[in-house]
């Protein structure tokens, strides 16, 4: 659905943007959709890079099941399009521990 935000992109919104939608629309009104953080328990960061964008999930533990607290999300520029793999994988560390520092820094573990 996020190609719909491209410039000069006719706005023709198909059956798969109509699922997506509706698949969003379910997810975002499950409980619980962010849980607030507890200082006390370590936090887990998990990153993730496709060829357009990257993604970051700060979360916890608090029972076997990890439990997000903050979704990140960053569309590549042209020039990072064009990273390797590895450089891809770093961009998106960095990019997530600057997004989510103050947890980070905070954090008593």
């Amino acid at each position: 659905m996020t190609h719909l935000l491209e410039k000069e992109t006719p706005f023709v919104f198909s059956k798969d943007c109509t699922d997506a939608f509706e698949t969003l629309k379910k997810k975002l009104t499950e409980a619980p959709i962010l849980v607030v953080p507890d200082w006390n328990l370590p936090f887990e960061l998990m990153c993730d890079a496709i060829d357009f964008a990257i993604g970051a999930v700060l979360g916890q533990r608090k029972t076997k099941h990890f439990q997000p607290i903050h979704y990140a999300r960053k569309t590549m520029t042209e020039a990072q399009i064009h990273y390797t793999t590895t450089e891809k994988e770093m961009l998106f560390v960095v990019y997530a521990f600057e997004k989510f520092r103050p947890y980070l820094v905070l954090s008593k573990s």
